[in-house]
């Protein structure tokens, strides 16, 4: 498959209808009663549209030509998708960070996802079509860029590789100082109110619900499990904590309708709060287009292992559960993390921001890939970027088109 080729895209389905049945058979397994929800926020913009469509864009893809060199997939890689937090031992890092949706999979097929949400996410900043392209040759320069300095780099000094601060880089500085501020004090005077002397979650319906009764005890019951995915020092942590409260929340917009709980623990005493996410997990959206995939057999650790691959550093406390008779993640919620705000991206800090994206895909790439075959690939000239860039542009207007479509048909639904 030449560089050329790349900026190849034919749609899967040219019929609006048939593109927009592809997100409602995603949406088939999911809570019928918050999909509302969900498609209201996908109605915000065509970016935030993108963001809920992952299974629409692996459709586009799955279809097309493949390089063939595999790596473990990010599976949904846009620019909302990275940030600060803070990793075992404190230090802070910026990172990939969410990994619903990964995969082992072709490596292109990250890069155009990324890619295309530059494009998108610069018109959602007011900047112009010329500058969102400009941003992903950037971000494609600064992918190979990388990519080289792996290639020839140590086994173990890329294992220990870490984007932390850097006094040329005042963006990434500013996503730290965010993440710092986001202790779990601040999550419990945020999420919680004390009733009778006891803490508890707020009932705000639908963003948070209270969990009482049967369903509480199984999220907790569901921890015994969950424990055995820890290495035996976290474990000897995490066994120091008492449960005491159970809520179910809505977060982010492609995840809106997935069974979704946080757990709130007490440690040391009222100052030392953990807060526990246990959220159910689908199969990937990339599952139908690669045959490997089909072969999973818990959900929650394919995310789990996937973040553990490509992170540097991960959540001490990531692990997996089956609950309520379905697979879930368990992580540490919002502790200490923060990303970046698409709309306040100006023409030079896109830029920027597009590089650090290159960097930290390149790195989980490299980290599970062969780094050698892909710098090889992608070379030293800008022909992968153009084509990218081609392709970005291409893929950004047709998603402009499903968004219209979208809302067209939302619309058409409430009038009925």
């Amino acid at each position: 498959m030449p560089r050329a080729a790349q900026a190849h895209f034919a749609a899967a389905h040219r019929d609006p209808a048939e593109r927009l049945a592809i997100l409602t058979r995603v949406d088939e397994d999911r809570l019928a009663a918050l999909l509302p929800e969900k498609y209201r926020r996908m109605r915000a913009s065509p970016f935030t549209f993108f963001r809920g469509a992952a299974a629409l864009m692996a459709a586009d893809l799955g279809g097309l030509p493949r390089t063939g060199v595999a790596v473990q997939l990010c599976g949904d890689a846009h620019v909302r998708n990275l940030g600060a937090y803070a990793g075992d031992g404190g230090a802070f890092v910026f990172d990939l960070n969410d990994f619903d949706e990964t995969v082992r999979g072709p490596w292109e097929w990250d890069v155009k996802r990324m890619a295309a949400s530059l494009v998108l996410a610069a018109d959602e900043a007011g900047q112009s079509g010329a500058c969102g392209e400009e941003a992903v040759r950037r971000f494609v320069a600064a992918y190979r860029s990388h990519l080289r300095t792996f290639a020839v780099m140590r086994f173990a000094e890329l294992s220990r590789y870490l984007i932390t601060r850097r006094d040329e880089e005042p963006l990434l500085n500013d996503v730290f100082r965010d993440a710092e501020r986001n202790t779990p004090m601040r999550n419990l005077r945020k999420l919680t109110t004390e009733r009778n002397g006891r803490v508890r979650f707020h009932d705000e319906p639908p963003f948070l619900r209270h969990v009482a009764g049967a369903a509480a005890a199984s999220v907790v019951r569901s921890l015994r499990s969950y424990r055995a995915t820890l290495t035996p020092s976290r474990r000897r942590t995490f066994d120091r904590y008492r449960p005491i409260d159970v809520a179910f929340k809505l977060v982010g917009t492609g995840s809106v309708g997935l069974r979704d709980y946080v757990m709130l623990l007490f440690g040391n005493g009222p100052r030392d709060p953990l807060f526990i996410q246990v959220k159910q997990e689908l199969p990937s959206c990339w599952t139908p287009y690669i045959a490997a995939a089909a072969r999973v057999r818990h959900e929650g650790r394919r995310v789990a292992e996937g973040q553990q691959m490509m992170q540097t550093l991960s959540d001490p406390f990531l692990g997996w559960t089956r609950c309520l008779d379905g697979d879930y993640l368990v992580r540490q919620l919002a502790d200490h993390k923060a990303a970046i705000d698409p709309t306040q991206l100006t023409r030079r800090t896109l830029f920027a921001y597009a590089a650090l994206c290159g960097e930290a895909l390149a790195k989980g790439h490299a980290r599970t890939g062969d780094a050698a075959v892909l710098a090889g690939y992608a070379g030293r000239s800008s022909r992968l970027d153009e084509a990218m860039a081609a392709f970005a542009v291409a893929y950004a207007a047709r998603t402009k088109a499903d968004y219209r479509a979208f809302v067209r048909l939302q619309r058409a639904r409430a009038g009925r």
